[in-house]
């Protein structure tokens, strides 16, 4: 993932800041409680495509 495009992105809900995750190819918003797949390089930023976080899972 480009360090520049991370810079940049938000989470669409809240605009609040992503966190990559490197090994599950996901960003990360901790304040939705929600993981942007990344597919082929590019994150795909849609609620409906966003994994929810259960309660348990660390971010």
């Amino acid at each position: 993932m480009d360090p520049k495009l991370l810079e940049i992105l938000v989470c669409p809900l809240c605009k609040g800041p992503l966190v990559y995750r490197k090994a599950a190819e996901e960003l990360i918003c901790k304040a939705d409680r929600l993981a942007f797949p990344i597919r082929d390089g590019i994150p795909v930023m849609l609620e409906e495509e966003a994994r929810r976080l259960p309660a348990d899972e660390e971010v």
